[in-house]
């Protein structure tokens, strides 16, 4: 008798284990063979295996992808659609009318309530207590930083694909399964200084954009890239003051003075003036039809040096003129001004400039009016002066290498253009940029913007170029402001001097010690005794 009783337990037991092992492998067969994912009416994708991690050059994290989960309903097990479609949108954001026709539609045996949700949001629904809810694995990219790497780092779509900025550009190594992190180029301690002194800079000047730049000249690595107004990455939406727009690579500007960087270094490679060579100013200077001006009143006379420093446009009219369009042309083309600069950020502007390159060009392009380009292509263009003369490339992966190309100019003659720039920064526009313990040289450059009429009066572009130690430049700083104002301080006026300089002094100041730049020894005079 107690042996039967065993057997038919036994059985039973046997029975319940076949059933239950039955009832698993049938919901097996219908979660992976049969049931569609939809979002009411079309398909979508499955959601793409995590990225790598992005860090800087330091290894702080940048971005990573973080476990969600994305929500489906069984129409057919609710027995309010209506009910149960309010009451997800209430906690899951979606839109209510489309879980309403989701619902509602026969067709669909599955509908999509809502994507890369968090796990706090997943409780709050479990909570709702509604029947034939069900979450799949995904993932959601998160950016520790927010707004200050947005434009640089760009953002996934929800299927975890890179649309802008470095997620694009990069996507490839990003999505690949033996990457175990990208590590940039960018050190987010002077990433944080930038955006926070551009930022104030900004305000203080009610400009309508801005954006800096930090570069190494020997390996080219961008240690750091702001553009303003920005955007919160982890929210993927654009309010009405924000921008998901790069100007430092996207957009192109005529970026005035600055651009006599190049004018200057053409001159003194080709030998067509010397810094001691006096020019003619007067009151204006006349091209055929044209006359040039000045931004500012000038003595009749100036040095070629002071052409620079006090930046003339009417003395480096005169030395753009004596090069020539031909050779003017070919000097801009080897330094990669007349090309689209590539890097591995997708967005990028390409350069204009006149179909019809004469006299009145020469003279123009020469103070950086008529030619538009993007600021990282002038930075790239400015860091090859500077370097020794050769051609440097921007990258935003870490190298630590010396990426130096091609000789573009004699190295002589960078040196003399560290010596005239320097001398920009002791002696004439660049003064405010010229900070204690460091060895500034830079160059100012202050634009007036093209309108449908023109060019138009006191609508500005103001923009900074520095390298630092001038002696042996490391880095350079590019720092623009997009129409400034003036200020009670500034006495009304918004010219580069008095906008972009000083912010680049401060910028230099605060980056300098953190890259390891020593200062310059100070001498201390002694009486004798």
């Amino acid at each position: 008798m107690d042996a039967t009783i065993y057997q038919r337990r036994i059985v039973i037991g046997a029975v319940l284990c076949a059933a239950a092992f039955a009832l698993v492998g049938v919901r097996l067969v219908d979660v992976t063979l049969f049931k569609p994912r939809y979002t009411g009416v079309d398909a979508i994708d499955r959601p793409a295996l995590a990225r790598a991690d992005m860090v800087d050059r330091n290894g702080e994290l940048l971005a990573r992808d973080l476990p969600v989960a994305d929500l489906y309903a069984r129409p057919h097990t609710l027995d309010d659609k209506a009910g149960a479609a309010r009451d997800l949108a209430r906690v899951t954001g979606a839109d209510v009318r489309r879980l309403l026709d989701g619902f509602n539609n026969a067709k669909h045996p599955y509908v999509l309530v809502a994507r890369q949700l968090t796990p706090d949001v997943q409780d709050t629904v479990m909570h709702l207590g509604l029947p034939g809810l069900e979450f799949e694995p995904s993932a959601k990219r998160y950016y520790p930083d927010g707004r200050a790497t947005a434009q640089l780092l760009g953002v996934t779509d929800p299927d975890g694909k890179g649309v802008s900025g470095l997620e694009q550009g990069l996507d490839g190594r990003l999505r690949d399964a033996n990457t175990a992190a990208v590590q940039l180029s960018v050190d987010m301690r002077v990433q944080y200084i930038l955006a926070s002194e551009v930022e104030a800079s900004r305000q203080r000047f009610r400009a309508k954009k801005a954006g800096g730049i930090v570069m190494d000249v020997r390996t080219g690595e961008v240690i750091a890239m702001i553009s303003l107004p920005d955007f919160d990455p982890n929210y993927r939406k654009v309010e009405a003051d924000d921008s998901d727009h790069n100007i430092m690579a996207a957009d192109r500007y005529e970026l005035g003075s600055v651009f006599k960087v190049l004018s200057f270094a053409l001159a003194m490679e080709d030998h067509t003036t010397r810094p001691d060579e006096v020019f003619s100013i007067g009151n204006g200077f006349r091209i055929g039809k044209f006359t040039i001006h000045e931004a500012e009143h000038m003595p009749a006379t100036l040095t070629a040096r002071d052409v620079l420093a006090h930046s003339s446009n009417i003395g480096t009219a005169q030395i753009a003129l004596r090069s020539g369009p031909i050779r003017q042309a070919a000097f801009l083309a080897s330094m990669g001004i007349l090309s689209t600069l590539h890097s591995e950020l997708p967005e990028f502007a390409r350069p204009l400039f006149p179909a019809h390159w004469g006299t009145i060009e020469t003279a123009t392009i020469g103070f950086g009016h008529g030619i538009a380009i993007a600021p990282l292509s002038y930075v790239s263009a400015a860091a090859s002066v500077v370097n020794g003369g050769r051609r440097i490339l921007p990258t935003f992966l870490k190298t630590g290498a010396d990426r130096r190309g091609a000789q573009v100019i004699k190295p002589e003659t960078s040196a003399q253009m560290r010596e005239l720039l320097r001398y920009v920064v002791t002696n004439g526009t660049g003064r405010k940029a010229d900070i204690a313990g460091y060895d500034v040289g830079g160059k100012t450059g202050s634009a007036e913007k093209p309108g449908p009429h023109g060019y138009q009066s006191h609508v500005l572009v103001t923009s900074f170029f520095a390298a630092f130690p001038i002696e042996e430049p490391r880095y350079v700083v590019f720092v623009l402001l997009d129409e400034p104002h003036g200020t009670k301080e500034t006495g009304g006026l918004a010219l580069a001097g008095m906008t972009a300089a000083p912010l680049a002094g401060r910028v230099i100041s605060r980056i300098a010690p953190l890259l390891g730049v020593p200062q310059r020894p100070v001498t201390v005079a002694r009486e004798n005794t």
